[in-house]
C-alpha cells in the first residue's frame, strides 16, 4: 500500500526536512523505506546514530512497527516506512515561512540548548503552549517548530509535554 502524507501545517515540514538532514539518517530512511528493520540491524550497521534515527522517526509517525521473531527466536521491533509518498499544500506569510525554516536549519547545538531550555521548563507535568511561547519570547509557529524538531517533547492538544515511547 502506497500511504501519502499531506502536510498542510508548516510546522509539519521541520520534522519531514530533518528525518534526512545527516548520512546516517538519511541512508536509515532508505532502508526502513524498502524493507523492515529491526533496531539490532539498523545498529550493527550504523552505531547508537542508527537506532536515534528509527526513534525520531518513530516519533514523528514516519515508520510503522511490528514485532517479529529473530534468529534468536525472542521477538524484536522492526521498522518500516509508513509512507511512501509526501503531498505538501501549505501556504503562510512570510514571517511564519522564515521561522518554519530558521528552526529547520538551526545548527544542531543552539537548537539542543533551546529544547533543553524547552525540556526543563515543560517538567513533568506539561505546559500550555501559549504559556511557553509567551517564556521563551517566540511565536506560536516557532514553538511548534521548536518542539516538532524534538525527539523528546511532543504536542498533546495545547500543552507541550516530554515525549513518551
Amino acid at each position: 500500500m502506497n500511504r501519502i502524507k499531506v502536510v498542510s501545517e508548516l510546522a509539519e515540514l521541520v520534522p519531514i526536512l530533518r528525518a534526512v538532514d545527516t548520512d546516517v539518517r538519511r541512508e536509515v530512511f532508505k532502508e526502513v523505506s524498502n524493507d523492515w528493520r529491526t533496531a539490532n540491524q539498523v545498529q550493527e550497521k550504523y552505531g547508537t546514530e542508527g537506532v536515534e534515527a528509527l526513534h525520531f522517526f518513530e516519533k514523528l509517525k514516519l515508520v510503522e512497527t511490528k514485532w517479529q521473531t529473530s534468529a534468536s527466536a525472542s521477538p524484536e521491533k522492526a521498522y518500516h516506512a509508513f509512507y511512501g509518498s509526501f503531498h505538501i499544500n501549505a501556504s503562510a506569510p512570510v514571517q511564519e515561512m522564515s521561522d518554519i525554516l530558521s528552526v529547520a536549519m538551526m545548527p544542531e547545538p543552539k537548537y539542543k540548548k533551546l529544547e533543553e531550555r524547552l525540556c526543563k521548563s515543560v517538567g513533568e507535568e506539561g505546559k500550555f503552549a501559549g504559556d511557553l511561547a509567551d517564556e521563551l519570547a517566540v511565536s506560536q509557529t516557532m514553538l511548534r517548530a521548536l518542539v516538532k524538531r524534538s525527539s523528546r517533547l511532543d504536542f498533546r492538544g495545547h500543552r507541550v509535554q516530554k515525549f513518551e515511547d
